[in-house]
């Protein structure tokens, strides 16, 4: 069921237009793990340029669903056709985004997308972001999403997607990129600056895959810089109270690396002060990653 119940969620049925007052809405970021196409290694086989199985496909669906979110960000979405593919799917099980955003950026393969049931009022896909790296310049390698919701009142914040680097690299000047990773932040976090407090904006969420913990230098990016306070990271856990986010296979090994950076402004606004994590142990079937959630209550008195 959509949110937005005590507010106003007025649906212009022949117009097709959906109009709102910022009210209750649910967020949600989730790593659905490279839904796309690449070489696999399924029953046995190694099949080059394989796309997801629909197995995999069936346990993010249920994620999804079970979390039913108004806004979903998404990371290691393959082009176009694969989200759309997704969105089709949900609406079938009865869950449908009637706006869809995709950016490819600098990465061929893996890239940032969102579904939501609101219409953003302003979307800018920014793929121009580098740095300094050992003795280059490197692009942030899946870009910044930014998009910003109003409702016509005054009222309007900003969502910002982000999905940092990985720790893989063949860098032996940079161990696990922790330095690319932590430059990438820096160079998104100074554009969201940029896109914010510069322009008078306080309310916003920095939400994805950061790849880190939250007490790296990556994250510690998007709490401060200098003497400005940013924001801070919402805490969020399952039913049962366990915290993380990703499981790494190969080294049997839990981390929290998800989430939602929120600013000091729009804190407020987050029911009980925090997230949501979706599933246990089951959720690995679908990715390696857990989907976060939390529930925004705007003009609560």
């Amino acid at each position: 069921m959509v949110r937005f119940r005590e507010v106003c969620l007025h649906l212009f049925l022949l117009a097709g237009v959906t109009s709102f007052c910022l009210g209750d809405m649910r967020i949600a970021t989730y790593n659905v793990r490279n839904y796309l196409e690449k070489d696999r290694q399924i029953e046995g086989r190694w099949l080059p340029g394989y796309p997801k199985p629909e197995h995999e496909k069936a346990v993010v669906r249920e994620v999804i669903l079970s979390a039913n979110p108004d806004i979903l960000v998404l990371q290691e979405m393959g082009p176009l056709p694969f989200l759309k593919e997704l969105r089709r799917d949900l609406k079938a099980m009865g869950l449908h985004y009637a706006y869809m955003i995709h950016l490819r950026g600098p990465d061929p393969d893996r890239h940032l997308a969102v579904l939501s049931r609101i219409e953003p009022a302003e979307v800018v896909k920014h793929r121009d972001l580098d740095f300094k790296y050992l003795d280059r310049r490197e692009q942030v390698k899946r870009g910044l999403l930014e998009l910003r919701f109003e409702d016509g009142e005054g009222g309007s914040f900003k969502l910002f997607a982000v999905h940092l680097k990985s720790h893989f690299t063949e860098d032996r000047e940079d161990p696990g990129s922790r330095m690319r990773r932590t430059r990438e932040a820096q160079a998104c976090r100074d554009r969201i600056i940029e896109q914010t407090f510069e322009k008078g904006l306080k309310d916003f969420l920095v939400a994805g895959d950061f790849n880190d913990h939250p007490a790296s230098s990556t994250l510690r990016r998007f709490y401060q810089r200098g003497s400005l306070k940013i924001g801070d990271l919402i805490p969020a856990a399952d039913r049962q109270g366990a915290v993380w986010t990703y499981f790494y296979k190969k080294e049997a090994r839990y981390s929290l690396v998800d989430g939602f950076v929120a600013s000091r402004a729009i804190q407020t606004a987050i029911r009980e002060g925090r997230g949501h994590i979706i599933g246990g142990l089951e959720v690995l079937a679908g990715s390696d990653h857990r989907l976060v959630y939390l529930d925004l209550a705007f003009g609560q008195e």
